[in-house]
């Protein structure tokens, strides 16, 4: 009688008398990046971002490898950002943090981005999986760190202001907003509010307007 009710739960699928969901097949995109002397190390992150998704039972709807050093701006992670904003990936999967971030403060912000989109995020090295609960917890301390970072900076721009001051140069407190304008400007693609922005930077409103008419 046990085995027959076991083959019945079996056929209808469903687990512990409660009924399975039908996961879902997400579309991965893969990012590998190396500096202009260090590229052969290319072909080692894509294998293992592709064994993971493999393993996830993942397709692959985009693949993107790219070459820079220091921290360039990442162009063709940009090209990824846009494909996750028109919704045709579910995750981003990177073989290590360093690999997709320029700073602490870029990190959190593209990862906010991702998360408003909802797109999920995977870093290999640091398994960090932002598609579960204990993933997205740990994104929160990411956010400490930023916050972290951000202070280092502001501190650096006010050291360079005094002295500029004490050299008779005359500059204005839009130096240190104009830091943030790469984040606000791909917080604002990804649908935040410019209010909501000037809290997250910690900036005025003010400098949030001014950057985003200055691009448009």
């Amino acid at each position: 009688m046990a085995k027959k009710r076991a083959s019945q739960n079996a056929r209808s699928h469903r687990v512990f008398g409660q009924a399975r969901k039908q996961s879902k097949m997400f579309r991965a995109a893969l990012y590998a990046r190396v500096s202009t002397s260090d590229q052969q190390t290319i072909p080692l992150q894509i294998r293992a971002l592709r064994d993971y998704a493999a393993r996830r039972g993942w397709s692959i709807a985009l693949q993107v490898k790219e070459i820079g050093s220091g921290a360039s701006q990442r162009q063709l992670r940009e090209k990824l950002l846009e494909a996750a904003r028109r919704r045709e990936i579910d995750v981003v999967l990177v073989w290590r943090l360093d690999r997709w971030g320029r700073s602490v403060t870029d990190l959190l912000a593209t990862l906010q981005e991702l998360e408003h989109l909802g797109v999920g995020f995977v870093s290999l090295n640091e398994a960090l999986d932002l598609t579960t609960p204990a993933g997205r917890a740990m994104a929160a301390l990411l956010a400490v760190f930023a916050t972290f970072e951000r202070e280092i900076l502001r501190e650096r721009v006010r050291a360079g202001l005094a002295h500029a001051r004490q050299n008779g140069k005359r500059l204005g407190r839009p130096a240190t907003a104009a830091l943030h304008t790469a984040d606000i400007r791909r917080l604002y693609r990804a649908g935040v509010s410019k209010s909501e922005i000037a809290r997250r930077l910690r900036i005025g409103r003010t400098s949030v307007r001014r950057i985003l008419g200055a691009k448009s």
